[in-house]
């Protein structure tokens, strides 16, 4: 089993077309113009609305900073990802200045995303690990440090014991085709 990983450190940030803040892409997959999943990590400077995705089904989660309002739902870091429909654009609004979220995008294919802190035995075609401290991911018999900020995946994973073992939130995510 072959795991791929990128720090969101490692890529440079892009400027939203808004001007609200600034998104690192770590994952578009499988193919960066036609993705059924995509992962970044942005860095919201200011209120004002997301972009609308019609079609896909996103998951934010606070990993940086005080946090934001959504859809009159408070965000911050340690609550689960917030999921919600693309094509609604909320409007965010920032508790005490800027804040750094994980934004996870699905528009095909069925993705699941859950704690990182237990046993994963990967059924799936893909499945990837978020981690915003870092940690050891151990699969088999195999030992892979994770720097923070940092997404590893796999793609047709063997079903084998996959831990993690890490200080703060961490994600398990596996797709499935619909």
């Amino acid at each position: 089993m072959s795991w791929s990983r990128v720090s969101a450190v490692d890529v440079q940030p892009q400027t939203w077309k808004n001007g609200g803040g600034t998104t690192r892409e770590l994952l578009a997959w499988p193919h960066a113009h036609d993705w059924a999943v995509r992962l970044s990590v942005a860095r919201v400077e200011r209120d004002g609305p997301f972009s609308a995705f019609p079609g896909v089904q996103r998951w934010l989660a606070v990993i940086g900073g005080a946090g934001l309002r959504l859809f009159d739902w408070p965000q911050s870091q340690g609550d689960e990802p917030l999921c919600f429909d693309g094509g609604l654009a909320p409007q965010a609004e920032l508790v005490k200045g800027g804040c750094d979220v994980l934004n996870v995008m699905e528009r095909r294919g069925n993705l699941e995303i859950e704690s990182a802190h237990h046993v994963l035995l990967p059924r799936t075609p893909w499945v990837g690990l978020f981690t915003v401290k870092g940690g050891l991911l151990e699969h088999g018999h195999r030992a892979m440090p994770m720097a923070p900020m940092t997404l590893a995946w796999c793609e047709q994973p063997v079903i084998q014991s996959c831990v993690f073992t890490g200080e703060g939130a961490a994600w398990w995510l596996t797709w499935t085709e619909a």
